[in-house]
C-alpha cells in the first residue's frame, strides 16, 4: 500500500506523541505513589531514571540493526515493547518490578525515537528541517503535557492510567504497518557492526559535540521537573492540587513556542536560537527559586521556562543534522538519545540529593546547568572560527 510522504510524516509524529504521553504519565504518577508509600526522595529519583537507563543501555546497540533491517522493523518491536510493559504495571506493585518495566520502556522508546528521528531528518530538506523537527518535538510535548492528567484516573482505579496508556500505544503502533520500510543512507562510513558504530560515534563527537548539550539539558529538565518537583512542592508546603497546574505550565510553554522557535532557527541559525533560549530559561528558573510557594509565580516561571527551553531537544537534533553528513545521522541521533538519557538519569538523582540536603537550591542548580551550556556554545563558535581561519 502506497502512503504519501505527508501521511508518513504524521504517522511518525503520532508515534512520538504517544511516547511522550506515556512518559509524561509515568514520571509524576509513580513519583507520587512512591512518596505516599514512604520511599525517600533519593530512591524515588533513582527509580525515575529507569526509562533513561534503558535508553542508555540500548543506544549503542541500535545503529547496527537500524542499518541492517531499516526503520519500520525497529518501530514495530519498540512499540510492542512499550505497549506490553505499560499493560504489565498493574500485575504487581513492587519497587523493583516497576523499575524493570521502566527499563523495558526505555529500550522500546529508544527504538521508536531513533527510528522516527533518523527517518524524519533524512527526508527533511534543509529549509524545512527546523520546522519538521519542531513539529516532532511539539507533538512529543503535547503528549507529555497530557500525560500527567492521567494520574487523576487512579481515583477510579489504580490500574486505569496504565491500561489507557497501553491501549493508546497499540492503536498508534498499528498505523506503522501501513508504511513501506526504508533504510538509512549508508555512504562510506564503515560496516554495520558494533565496532563500525563506535568509529562513527568518534566522528560524530568530533564534529558535533556541542549539539548534544541541548538534548542533555532537556532530559535533565524534563526528568527532574516531573520526577523531583512534586516532592519539592510537598516539602515546601505547596498544595498537591497546585502541582497539577504548575507542572503542565512548562509543557504548555514548550508547546506554544516549539514551532515558532523551529522556524526562527531555520532563518537565523540554530546556534543563535539555542543561546537565546538557554539564557532566557536560566533567568526564568532564578525567578522560580524566588517565587517560593507562590502557585501563580511558579506557574509563570514554568511557562516562560517551557517557552524557552522546551525546544532544546528538537533544536539540538536540527543542529546536529546541520553539522553532519547524512550517512552519520543514525549515529548522531543515537548520541542525541544518549545525551538525553544522561541528562534524564542525572536530573532525578541530583535533584533528589539537592532536595534532600538543600531544598532551596533545586532551581538554582538548574540555572547553573543552563548557563554552563551557554558558555559551551560560545566556546564552540570560537573553536569553529579558529578552524576556519587556520584553513584560509
Amino acid at each position: 500500500m502506497y502512503v504519501s510522504p505527508a501521511i508518513r510524516f504524521w504517522i511518525l509524529v503520532g508515534i512520538v506523541a504517544i511516547s511522550g504521553f506515556s512518559q509524561g504519565m509515568l514520571l509524576p504518577l509513580i513519583a507520587i505513589i512512591l512518596e505516599q508509600d514512604g520511599v525517600s526522595s533519593f530512591m524515588n529519583g533513582l527509580h525515575a531514571t529507569g526509562i533513561y537507563i534503558g535508553i542508555l543501555i540500548a543506544s549503542p546497540l541500535m545503529e547496527a540493526p537500524l542499518r541492517r533491517f531499516g526503520y519500520k522493523p525497529l518501530i514495530i518491536v519498540g512499540g510492542m515493547t512499550v505497549g506490553l510493559s505499560l499493560l504489565a504495571f498493574p500485575l504487581w506493585q513492587s519497587f523493583w518490578f516497576w523499575f524493570v518495566l521502566r527499563l523495558l520502556i526505555g529500550v522500546g522508546d529508544q527504538m521508536l525515537h531513533l527510528s522516527t528521528q533518523t527517518w524524519i531528518t533524512s527526508f527533511s530538506s534543509e529549509k524545512r528541517r527546523g520546522r519538521n523537527i519542531a513539529i516532532y518535538g511539539l507533538f512529543f510535548s503535547l503528549g507529555f503535557a497530557i500525560g500527567p492528567a492521567m494520574s487523576s484516573l487512579i481515583d477510579i482505579s489504580p490500574s486505569l492510567p496504565f491500561f489507557v496508556s497501553g491501549i493508546l500505544t497499540f492503536i498508534t503502533w498499528g498505523f506503522v504497518f501501513l508504511l513501506r520500510n526504508e533504510f538509512p543512507e549508508q555512504g562510506d562510513t564503515g560496516s554495520a557492526s558494533f565496532l563500525g558504530t563506535i568509529r562513527r560515534f568518534r566522528k560524530v563527537w568530533k564534529y558535533a559535540w556541542v549539539a548534544f548539550l541541548p538534548p542533555l539539558s532537556y532530559g535533565f529538565l524534563e526528568a527532574s521537573l516531573h520526577g523531583n518537583f512534586p516532592i519539592y512542592a510537598i516539602r515546601n508546603g505547596i498544595d498537591s492540587s497546585a502541582i497539577a497546574y504548575i507542572l503542565p505550565a512548562f509543557s504548555i510553554g514548550a508547546i506554544v513556542f516549539q514551532l515558532p522557535l523551529g522556524v526562527i532557527s531555520d532563518k537565523i541559525g540554530r546556534h543563535k536560537t539555542l543561546l537565546a533560549a538557554l539564557f532566557v530559561g536560566a533567568i526564568s528558573f532564578i525567578f522560580a527559586g524566588m517565587a517560593g510557594n507562590s502557585t501563580v509565580g511558579l506557574i509563570a516561571a514554568f511557562f516562560i521556562a517551557g517557552m524557552a527551553t522546551g525546544s532544546t531537544f528538537s533544536l539540538g537534533i536540527s543542529y546536529m543534522t546541520d553539522l553532519l553528513p547524512k550517512q552519520l545521522l543514525p549515529a548522531g541521533n543515537i548520541m542525541c538519545g544518549i545525551a538525553f538519557s544522561l541528562g534524564s538519569i542525572g536530573g532525578p538523582v541530583l535533584g533528589g540529593l539537592i532536595i534532600e540536603f538543600l531544598t532551596d537550591g533545586f532551581f538554582y542548580f538548574i540555572t547553573f546547568l543552563l548557563l554552563t551550556i551557554c558558555l559551551c556554545l560560545v566556546a564552540f563558535s570560537f573553536q569553529k572560527k579558529r578552524v576556519y581561519q587556520a584553513s584560509k
